[in-house]
C-alpha cells in the first residue's frame, strides 16, 4: 500500500515517471497500478525499465513481450508516451552507457533518454489561479492602510491593473499592485509567490481565489472526481470528510462511489459501496461551501484535492476533478447532527 501512496505523491508533480519491471515477472498488478496512476495524474512520460535484463539470458524475445504488454495497458489509459528501454542496474547494461549484452536493441540508455525528453510545461500558458495563502495587515504607522495578500501563483501571469473576480463569494477588484521580494512589480507569472493587492477592500482571506474575471474557474458544491484511496481504512458512501484544494479545507460528505476501477481488464465495477486501500475509482462529493475548481486535464495543481479523515488528519485519498460536475441544485445526505448536513 505504501507504494501506491508513494507513487501518488510523487507523480502528482511529475514530468517524467520511470516504471521499472523485472524481467522475471513481467507485468504484473502493480505495474499496472502504477501506470494507472500515471495516467490518472497526466504525466506525460512514460519510461518502462525492464530490468535484470542478465537473469533472462538478454533475451530480446522476453523483453519485447514485456514491452508490447505494458505498452498496449498504458495506452488503454491514455498514456501519451511510452518508452520501454530493457537494462541490468547489476551491470549498468544500457543505464548510462548502451549494452554490449543487448546489440539488438538500438534506443537510447535511461540516462540518454532523461536528458533529451522535453519536460518543459509553460505554466504560463493557463488561465491565472492565484490561491490566497495569508492575508497581510500590518496596521504600522509606515503602513496603516497596507492590505495584501500572500501566496503563490498556481498558473498563468497577473498583471496590475487586470480585473479579476475572488472566489467563492464572486467579488470582483481589479489588481491595484503586485509585491515580489519586497519589490513592486507590473507582472508577475507561475510558480512565483507574491502578494497581490486589489483597488477595492474585500473581505478575503485564506483558501479564497483571485482569478481573471474574463476566465475564471467553476464553482461547485458537488465535485465528481477520480480518487486513488490510499488509507487503511475504506472510503465509504456517506463517510464524513474534509476535502482540501490548494489552501482551502471544507467539510464534505461522500455522496456516491459510482464505480471502482478494475486493472486486470480496465472495466468499472459499478456502485462498489466503497473503496479500500490502493482502489482507484469514481466519486461524488459534496462539500459545505463552494470550492473553485479547475478540470484536473486542465490544471493538476487547481484541479486536484485531498481527501482527509476529520477525526485525525490521516490522508484518505488524492483526487482528480472531472470535466464536468454535477447538478448545483441541493442535495441533502442524511448524517448526524455536527454540522455535516448540506
Amino acid at each position: 500500500m505504501q507504494y501506491t501512496r508513494n507513487m501518488v505523491t510523487g507523480a502528482s508533480t511529475a514530468d517524467l515517471a520511470v516504471v521499472l519491471v523485472d524481467a522475471r515477472n513481467g507485468v504484473i498488478e502493480q505495474t499496472r497500478r502504477h501506470a494507472a496512476v500515471a495516467a490518472l495524474l497526466r504525466v506525460p512520460h512514460v519510461v518502462l525499465a525492464v530490468n535484470k535484463m542478465d537473469l533472462v539470458g538478454y533475451e530480446e524475445q522476453v523483453f519485447a513481450k514485456i514491452a508490447e504488454e505494458f505498452t498496449a495497458y498504458a495506452s488503454d489509459l491514455g498514456v501519451p508516451e511510452i518508452t520501454a528501454i530493457p537494462i541490468s542496474a547489476l551491470a549498468g547494461d544500457n543505464v548510462v552507457e548502451p549494452s554490449a549484452h543487448m546489440d539488438w536493441y538500438g534506443g537510447p540508455t535511461v540516462l540518454e533518454h532523461l536528458e533529451t525528453v522535453p519536460v518543459s510545461h509553460d505554466l504560463t500558458a493557463c488561465p491565472a489561479r492565484f490561491p490566497v495563502q495569508y492575508v497581510i495587515r500590518p496596521q504600522t504607522a509606515e503602513h496603516p492602510d497596507y492590505r495584501g495578500y500572500a501566496g503563490q501563483i498556481a498558473s498563468g501571469v497577473l498583471r496590475v491593473g487586470e480585473a479579476v473576480t475572488v472566489l467563492p463569494s464572486g467579488r470582483t477588484s481589479v489588481i491595484a499592485g503586485i509585491d515580489a521580494l519586497g519589490q513592486s512589480v507590473d507582472i508577475a507569472w507561475a510558480p512565483q509567490s507574491v502578494t497581490v493587492r486589489l483597488a477595492d477592500d474585500i473581505d478575503i482571506s485564506r483558501g479564497d481565489l483571485i482569478a481573471p474575471s474574463v476566465n475564471p474557474p467553476t464553482t461547485t458544491q458537488d465535485v465528481i472526481a477520480t480518487v486513488c484511496h490510499v488509507a487503511d481504512q475504506p472510503l465509504s458512501v456517506g463517510a464524513r470528510v474534509l476535502l482540501k484544494h490548494t489552501t482551502r479545507t471544507v467539510k464534505a460528505i461522500v455522496k456516491e462511489i459510482p464505480s471502482r476501477l478494475t486493472l486486470d481488464d480496465l472495466s468499472q465495477h459499478p456502485n462498489p459501496g466503497q473503496l479500500v486501500a490502493n482502489d482507484i475509482g469514481r466519486v461524488v462529493v459534496r462539500t459545505a461551501e463552494p470550492l473553485a475548481l479547475d478540470a484536473y486535464a486542465d490544471s493538476r495543481r487547481t484541479g486536484s484535492f485531498l481527501l482527509i479523515d476529520p477525526a485525525d488528519g490521516t490522508t484518505l485519498a488524492a483526487g482528480m476533478a472531472g470535466e464536468s460536475f454535477a447538478s448545483q441544485a441541493r442535495t441533502t445526505v442524511q448524517a448526524d447532527d455536527e454540522g455535516w448536513d448540506f
